[in-house]
């Protein structure tokens, strides 16, 4: 019997800000989730018989580390994959997100309990920007430290693409005084094949999420591949066959997707994510957004 993949989440962020809630849906059975564009409610299996992997996505792990969920979760009998998404600290452009040098620590200890096998290195989106000021700018400065850092941790794989201009991207953008650059594809092309000089030697691998275009137009001697950031080959790798090898139809799959087929159950009306970065195409909340969500923790 095939069992399912559970993302959470591509819609928010729930390591840093819904464990609460994310545990008491563990409790109950199953997870309540709703359609992000039609509404309709749907429940999704949460018994641990039923679940492959989990695989969390998350810019800040220390509430999930802090809170002993790591450990909650295996002892109940899942299995863990996680998405880290770090950038270089930007107060533009991620305001609110716990330092550099924290998220390192975060991610020392990820490895350390899981492996590194278990764990992608998300440094997503690349961002060139211009303020009102005139001046450009873009995230990559640090780049070359957090890329040695998570080398030696043994780290293999990073994720990245350049940011999506949706037109709340851009509304946002204005509002804090900021636009952003879609460069040409030439630059981006510099870019990508530069990143991937730095990368391996150190022996990560680069891979280019919902990029079609640009991983068609690298040179072949780049050795660039398309990403897959819910990978249910690498999960079949490291907890069991069991599972779906099959795309998911439901994601930008002519845009470059590798995701193979998960069940995300976050949500962008309830998890509204306080992170508040300015590129993020979900939808941004106070901090104080997740009150009425968090349920108690079992």
């Amino acid at each position: 019997m095939q069992r399912i993949v559970i993302s959470a989440s591509r819609r928010t962020d729930i390591p840093a800000f819904y464990m609460p809630w994310f545990m008491q849906q563990i409790k109950q059975g199953y997870f309540d989730v709703r359609h992000p564009f039609s509404g309709k409610k749907i429940q999704v299996p949460a018994e641990a018989e039923q679940i492959h992997t989990i695989v969390f996505w998350s810019k800040d792990f220390g509430p999930f580390l802090e809170g002993g969920f790591d450990r909650r979760l295996a002892e109940r009998g899942y299995h863990l994959f996680f998405n880290f998404t770090l950038n270089s600290a930007n107060p533009l452009l991620e305001p609110d997100v716990a330092t550099t040098e924290a998220r390192l620590t975060q991610m020392a200890r990820l490895v350390d309990r899981f492996g590194p096998a278990a764990i992608q290195w998300r440094f997503d989106p690349i961002c060139y920007y211009k303020e009102a000021s005139g001046r450009e700018g873009h995230n990559l400065d640090q780049f070359p430290f957090i890329a040695r850092q998570a080398a030696g941790l043994g780290i293999q794989t990073c994720i990245t693409s350049f940011v999506d201009l949706y037109r709340k991207v851009q509304q946002r953008s204005a509002q804090a005084g900021l636009s952003f650059i879609d460069p040409p594809l030439g630059r981006k092309i510099d870019q990508i094949v530069s990143m991937t000089r730095l990368l391996r030697p150190l022996g990560i691998q680069l891979q280019l999420c919902c990029e079609h275009e640009l991983l068609a137009a690298l040179p072949k001697d780049a050795r660039v591949v398309g990403a897959s950031c819910i990978p249910n080959h690498k999960l079949a790798e490291l907890y069991g066959d069991d599972l779906s090898l099959a795309k998911d139809a439901g994601q930008r799959v002519s845009a470059g997707c590798g995701c193979r087929v998960s069940r995300d159950i976050g949500s962008y009306q309830l998890h509204p994510c306080p992170h508040h970065c300015l590129f993020c195409y979900a939808n941004p909340g106070p901090p104080t957004a997740n009150a009425a969500v968090m349920g108690a923790t079992p």
